[in-house]
């Protein structure tokens, strides 16, 4: 299973996904530039010692992304979707995008995904954290794909 931030703004969110990911055995793709250096103190102060247990990959941008993984399935997260994440069927080596936290991911890119999900949520809220939003559609996925067992 794999995570993919495509050009994230916030260092702790980046953190926290970093710590999941290696908690849970995933791979962790940035997909740059990042609104911050990966030597911020706040990113640090989150990921601890979990940037070396973490199989992280770093992208220029996200057309070098795609190439590397173009046998891999991409699914946005967006509030924009219509479908679902508990509805979906996931498989084991889904790359679960996630856009920036201040504009999501360039409307062209948007469109050109095919699997779109959402968490279903409040209408008056704007959205969840990006790294709770991670771990609620990863904990399905694998709970889908027997990971737990």
């Amino acid at each position: 299973m794999h995570i993919a931030l495509f050009k994230p703004d916030i260092p702790q969110n980046t953190a926290a996904i970093i710590r999941l990911g290696a908690c849970l055995n995933l791979k962790i793709h940035i997909i740059e530039p990042c609104g911050f250096d990966l030597n911020d103190a706040r990113f640090k102060k989150v990921a601890m010692d979990y940037t070396g247990l973490s199989s992280i990959i770093r992208y220029g941008n996200y057309d070098i992304f795609i190439k590397k993984n173009q046998k891999l399935r991409v699914i946005l997260m967006t509030t924009k979707a219509k479908k679902s994440y508990h509805k979906f069927r996931f498989k084991k080596d889904d790359v679960l995008l996630f856009g920036r936290e201040s504009a999501g991911v360039p409307s062209q890119l948007h469109k050109s995904i095919k699997n779109k999900l959402k968490i279903p949520m409040n209408k008056n809220a704007r959205s969840l954290n990006v790294a709770m939003t991670a771990a609620i559609v990863v904990s399905e996925a694998l709970r889908q794909n027997n990971f737990y067992i």
